[in-house]
């Protein structure tokens, strides 16, 4: 292995072009291909931004940098010092004629899966070698459009005047109540990891007035599917003096800003994800009372009691009939949690939607309980001891304005966005009731 030194990249693969000719670059990566014709070595070197064709000519190079090449093997690394020069028949119209090589670092063979795709890998060998797995284009379409993903709602939330928050991911009380929680030792006592921002989030809203943050959760859920997962980036917003009309409003401008910026920045990795056809959908997305959707389901075969949640198969043929984007609002109260808004005029029905694309729900939210004394008949009602919230509670008692939000699944948004089926292709390191490892 040899020093980085001085050297340092000037420029990315993706930048050797045409225009380059005769100018001196140095580019780092990996050798993504090899091939040894004798007196002619052509290296594929591959970096974050692509691919760029290194030529090592036995006769044009100095000798020990002819001999370095010839001892390369796929996915060692290294740093390339050359000339660009124009030729038609390489990746790009170009290549760079090396005078120098640099070996950073060599490789130690077998790796557990093929970098370039040419040899098919089953999931849990490549999230075991996710890092190899992240150098597949295909693999780091999706985490390159996750950033842009990002990067354009807090664009858009900062635009709309929210404020982004964190908040403690270490908790003393459940924040929805329930069994799924993964308890932690607190120097003596007991914690949880939190499940949701959500108190904290509506607490702020009686000072910041609009906030958002991006953030883990944690749930020790159960469910092994395609779609659920022990940890989670969310996506959540709150909205002081606003009801769930106001932020399912901010919530389809939102999803559409982000699909302009995904089709507008990201043309290269949706190429590669076979989602050019990618289109920006219109609003205002439909909306369908919960009723209504019970009623569908009925008109096609598909019986659901009345105040019961839907399950997979609804979901599934849910998905038949309504396509792309839609609200699902007026829940049954008691399906929702304890802070969720009642109807004033038939509290029977709270005032809740879940977004959905086709099957999979990407986000709920409602108008949030601003009354106290509501509050802590809610948490009654749904067998919560009011004690344990207190501190929560005490804010009610300080101004408490009315307010609504909702919470956002980043990688369900992600598997819409790149047509993946699977959640955990959607997150770096997934963790399910099976994995805790790499």
């Amino acid at each position: 292995m040899e020093p980085l030194g001085d050297w340092r990249r000037t420029h990315w693969s993706s930048e050797i072009t045409p225009a380059l000719d005769g100018t001196t670059v140095t580019v780092c990566g990996w050798v993504h291909r090899i091939r040894d014709l004798g007196r002619l070595v052509f290296i594929v070197l591959r970096d974050r931004e692509g691919v760029v064709q290194i030529t090592i000519p036995k006769d044009k190079v100095p000798e020990h940098t002819f001999e370095k090449a010839k001892k390369l093997i796929r996915e060692d690394v290294i740093a390339v010092r050359g000339k660009v020069r124009f030729y038609e028949k390489a990746p790009n119209n170009v290549e760079i004629i090396a005078n120098e090589i640099r070996i950073l670092n060599k490789v130690s063979p077998p790796l557990p899966l093929d970098p370039a795709g040419d040899v098919d890998a089953d999931l849990d060998t490549r999230l075991n070698a996710r890092i190899i797995d992240l150098r597949r284009p295909q693999t780091f379409a999706i985490f390159r459009i996750n950033h842009i993903v990002l990067q354009s709602i807090r664009e858009f939330l900062t635009n709309e005047g929210f404020i982004e928050v964190n908040t403690p991911k270490i908790i003393a009380t459940a924040t929805e109540g329930g069994t799924a929680l993964f308890p932690v030792s607190y120097f003596g006592r007991q914690a949880f990891l939190a499940q949701s921002p959500q108190l904290y989030k509506e607490e702020l809203t009686a000072a910041l007035e609009k906030v958002f943050e991006i953030g883990p959760v944690f749930r020790a859920e159960e469910h092994n599917t395609t779609r659920h997962l022990c940890e989670l980036v969310m996506v959540d917003l709150e909205c002081a003096f606003a009801t769930a009309d106001d932020v399912m409003n901010i919530l389809e401008r939102l999803i559409a800003h982000v699909f302009r910026e995904v089709k507008s920045k990201c043309s290269k990795e949706l190429k590669i994800l076979n989602r050019e056809d990618l289109e920006v959908p219109g609003t205002p997305f439909p909306r369908y009372t919960y009723t209504q959707v019970l009623e569908l389901l009925r008109e096609h075969g598909i019986e659901i009691p009345w105040g019961e949640d839907l399950p997979t198969p609804a979901l599934r043929k849910l998905g038949e009939i309504l396509k792309g984007p839609y609200f699902i609002t007026e829940w049954p109260t008691e399906s929702k949690p304890f802070y969720i808004k009642p109807k004033d005029e038939d509290p029977k029905v709270s005032e809740s939607f879940d977004f959905m694309w086709g099957w999979l729900e990407l986000a709920s939210g409602g108008t949030r309980i601003h009354n106290k004394e509501l509050l802590i008949k809610r948490l009654k009602e749904q067998g919560l001891n009011p004690k344990s919230f207190e501190y929560h509670l005490r804010v009610f008692d300080w101004g408490m304005p009315p307010h609504a939000g909702w919470g956002l699944g980043l990688a369900r948004l992600l598997m819409v966005i790149c047509n993946v089926r699977n959640i955990r292709e959607c997150v770096l390191f997934p963790r399910d009731k099976s994995r805790l490892v790499p």
